[in-house]
């Protein structure tokens, strides 16, 4: 079953985020869209019931951001994340589903997901979330981004010196792995104690509006802070830069 909203024209003609729900649950689309309708930036352009028709509706509507499930019939939304991103990079993702499991959130993360949200998150938060995504941040619930950063830095850290006596001795024994974990690179400039209390509320999984809203601070000042603390921990995204905090006991 697939079907295109086209009920919406209103909220269309005004600069919004075009969303494709991918559910299986004919309730649950229902329950969404009703909440959309509460939003002004927010518009549902496309419906899709599992994931072989998900990858359809994204190639043919070209949404901003795609509300994931991941257990679905024909093909799950892991799969159908992994095909659409590979598709078009450009749009994003985020996978609304009951499932908690960390090989779940793992996988969903690796096939490039830019959110994981469960389904009994507040409309405000999945409000906010879109909009985070859409502006090209990562947004994890702070449960689901507490285990993630579990997992990532379960690794023990080296010093540095046995550090480069494990680099030296890898050279002399192995090829270089392209799907090897890059080591933690030395930072380029220590952060700031406001880069710093930033940062905390990043591994918090605050969004730049909540950040600027909880320091008392422009919305752009904040977004000078996360994109200096990107620059500063060398990582391309929100999500690296957690995973980097954690591993360095920077918080």
């Amino acid at each position: 079953m697939i079907n295109q909203s086209s009920n919406e024209t209103d909220k269309e003609a005004q600069v919004s985020i075009r969303v494709l729900m991918v559910e299986d649950h004919a309730l649950t689309r229902m329950g969404l869209k009703t909440a959309f309708k509460r939003t002004a930036d927010i518009v549902v352009i496309g419906e899709a019931s599992n994931g072989e028709e998900g990858v359809a509706m994204a190639e043919k509507l070209k949404p901003d951001v795609i509300l994931m499930d991941v257990g679905m019939p024909v093909m799950d939304g892991i799969q159908a994340a992994r095909e659409i991103i590979a598709a078009n990079p450009a749009v994003r993702v985020i996978m609304l589903t009951q499932h908690d499991n960390d090989q779940d959130i793992l996988a969903s993360l690796s096939a490039g997901a830019s959110g994981y949200c469960l389904k009994d998150v507040e409309p405000e938060r999945l409000y906010t979330a879109i909009r985070s995504v859409n502006a090209g941040d990562a947004w994890l619930d702070s449960a689901i981004a507490s285990r993630v950063l579990k997992h990532y830095s379960s690794e023990p850290i080296m010093p540095q010196r046995e550090k480069s006596a494990a680099v030296e001795e890898k050279k002399q024994t192995s090829q270089p792995s392209h799907t090897s974990q890059p080591m933690d690179r030395p930072l380029v400039e220590p952060l700031s104690p406001r880069e710093l209390e930033v940062l905390t509320l990043i591994v918090d999984g605050l969004s730049n509006q909540e950040i600027a809203d909880k320091l008392i601070i422009s919305l752009a000042t904040a977004k000078t802070h996360v994109r200096n603390i990107l620059n500063k921990l060398a990582v391309d995204d929100r999500t690296q830069a957690a995973v980097h905090a954690m591993r360095r006991g920077l918080v």
